[in-house]
């Protein structure tokens, strides 16, 4: 009983070390979560720009591919709703990542969750990433 309690405990500290890292509370500096391969990454920038959220999905490649993308934008938290959704194909090559999608958004009052889909030749990736303030 104790043994389970224990790695219910650490479970949940590790959820919310993990949640902290993911949640940029409108610094004003681009913030990032990457995940991918050893040869192709996805990541979401985050800045505030003039008082707005700025979201970017991007993917990072070592050698040159194409592939597809799926960039969702949502409120989770505050006033207001957003549900925004981009896609398409892009193409990325060594010192040339691709930019795929970028939204706006009101910067106060908000929190929002962007999720980027990167179907690539070496697999399937996901970054998600919070941002804004309440």
């Amino acid at each position: 009983m104790l043994q389970n309690r224990t790695h219910a405990a650490t479970a949940a500290a590790l959820a919310l070390a993990i949640s902290g890292t993911a949640l940029m509370a409108g610094s004003g500096k681009a913030g990032f979560l990457t995940a991918g391969s050893e040869d192709t990454r996805c990541e979401i920038l985050a800045s505030t720009e003039g008082g707005m959220i700025a979201l970017q999905g991007v993917v990072h490649a070592k050698v040159a591919m194409s592939g597809s993308y799926s960039f969702r934008v949502e409120t989770v938290g505050g006033s207001g709703s957003s549900n925004i959704k981009q896609g398409g194909s892009f193409s990325a090559a060594p010192g040339k990542p691709a930019e795929l999608g970028r939204v706006m958004l009101g910067g106060s009052g908000a929190v929002y969750e962007a999720t980027l889909e990167v179907e690539a030749p070496d697999g399937r990736f996901t970054c998600s990433k919070r941002a804004g303030h309440l």
